[in-house]
């Protein structure tokens, strides 16, 4: 395991970490903090998330739980903000009970919480966590992310769009305003600039989160008629966008590119041909999640629960209590069967490999994740009464992101146009 520094603190602090360090006697519950919005309109999104714990922890207590323990998850709402999120994140974490947290969805929650990790010395799955900011600038021996960042996914998207229209030339970026809108248009815009030097940036507006009007910017997109428009809205703000945008023909006047639009395809109807997906390989009806009876399974019993099939922030939750199990039994063999400690845990996250629900999540050398990116266009579905993903492509997650070490922004900008050459075609993964 690596060198461990422990942050000053009281005797007393010690003597707690010490103690919660040690190996235990077998409990009779795991507790697991999980930390997603629940409330607001980020609840858009982080609640399928949210039911997506529930629903795991009822299918691996009713397997008989993890060495015979059952879980019980503790959901934590992020719309309280980062200080009552870190908050409560030191409560929880005080409890000898509670041995992984499984935090957060958003992206600058993620970024609070990885010091206090550090400093309480809590093994925490970043379920969503996207920005690739958090591993940039800091080792972290307690923070794991299995599920992907914001490099390949929006690389990926850029690399899509001109797979299927080589000739664009005008792009304009609606993203929101904060950290992970911003840093998704500079990815955009440096792998523009690496793929097809000479397409121009014809507008990037930055709506604050929560806007109820998009009316202004549905305008301006309009007015600059570009080629194609690429956005990474999401949650309510998505919806809201699309609604607005829908009766000015705009996702038919441009080529669209909503990086999250998979979220909202069992709710608003899109025309066909927008070029969706998702964060990661998290859809359920792609092939590999389609060939596991287990997903087939996991994403009925969703629908029946919920009243609509699971979406892809579902998908990586679930995904996650999928690679704290596999750390919890991996822990449990490495330690001749006995109740493994909070270090213990943390080592066997290490470099770790599972099988998910929809494909592999492996854990590289800085805890960071290595997962595949899936992407397509809306079409309609034999099967069911909303649109789907077709034309559908999964770009190998490894090949899309920066190599250890260095920056990814002047990494994307090293790429060339025949990179684009090596990558699979739209519609091979079909």
């Amino acid at each position: 395991m690596k060198h461990i520094v422990r942050t000053a603190g009281t005797l007393m602090a010690s003597l707690v970490l010490a103690t919660q360090a040690m190996a235990q006697d077998k409990p009779e519950q795991i507790d697991v903090g999980v930390f997603t919005f629940t409330s607001g309109a980020p609840a858009a999104y982080g609640q399928p998330g949210a039911q997506g714990a529930e629903l795991m922890v009822d299918l691996i207590n009713a397997a008989g739980g993890i060495d015979g323990v059952p879980l019980r998850a503790t959901i934590v709402d992020e719309a309280q903000g980062a200080e009552g999120v870190i908050a409560e994140y030191r409560r929880l974490a005080g409890e000898t009970s509670y041995q992984v947290m499984i935090a957060a969805l958003s992206s600058s929650n993620c970024l609070a919480l990885a010091p206090v990790a550090e400093q309480m010395q809590m093994p925490t799955i970043g379920w969503n966590c996207d920005t690739h900011q958090l591993f940039l600038d800091q080792q972290l021996d307690y923070t794991f992310r299995p599920n992907g960042n914001t490099i390949p996914e929006f690389v990926a998207y850029v690399a899509y769009l001109l797979q299927v229209n080589p000739d664009i030339e005008r792009v304009a970026i609606i993203n929101p305003d904060y950290a992970f809108g911003h840093d998704a248009a500079e990815i955009v815009k440096a792998a523009f600039r690496a793929f097809k030097p000479d397409v121009e940036i014809v507008a990037e507006l930055f709506p604050s989160l929560g806007a109820s009007s998009y009316q202004t910017e549905v305008s301006r997109l309009s007015a600059a008629r570009p080629d194609a428009i690429f956005s990474n809205l999401w949650g309510a703000d998505l919806e809201n966008f699309v609604r607005q945008a829908q009766p000015r023909g705009l996702l038919t006047q441009s080529q669209t590119v909503l990086a999250l639009g998979e979220t909202i395809l069992q709710r608003i109807d899109l025309p066909d041909g927008v070029i969706v997906g998702m964060l990661g390989d998290g859809y359920w009806l792609t092939p590999h999640a389609q060939a596991n009876e287990d997903t087939v399974a996991f994403a009925e019993e969703y629908s029946n629960r919920f009243g609509e099939y699971p979406v892809f922030p579902t998908m990586k939750m679930a995904n996650s209590f999928m690679v704290m199990k596999a750390a919890y039994e991996a822990a449990i063999e490495a330690n001749d069967g006995e109740w493994p400690s909070r270090d213990e845990i943390a080592a066997a996250l290490e470099g770790l490999e599972t099988a998910t629900f929809t494909g592999t999540a492996r854990l590289r050398e800085d805890n960071d994740g290595y997962v595949d990116q899936v992407i397509g266009v809306t079409g309609p579905s034999e099967t069911y009464d909303f649109s789907v993903i077709t034309n559908m492509v999964r770009y190998d997650g490894e090949a899309l992101m920066a190599p250890l070490g260095e920056d990814p922004i002047a990494w994307i900008e090293t790429l060339t146009p025949e990179f684009l050459e090596t990558l699979p075609e739209p519609g091979s993964y079909n």
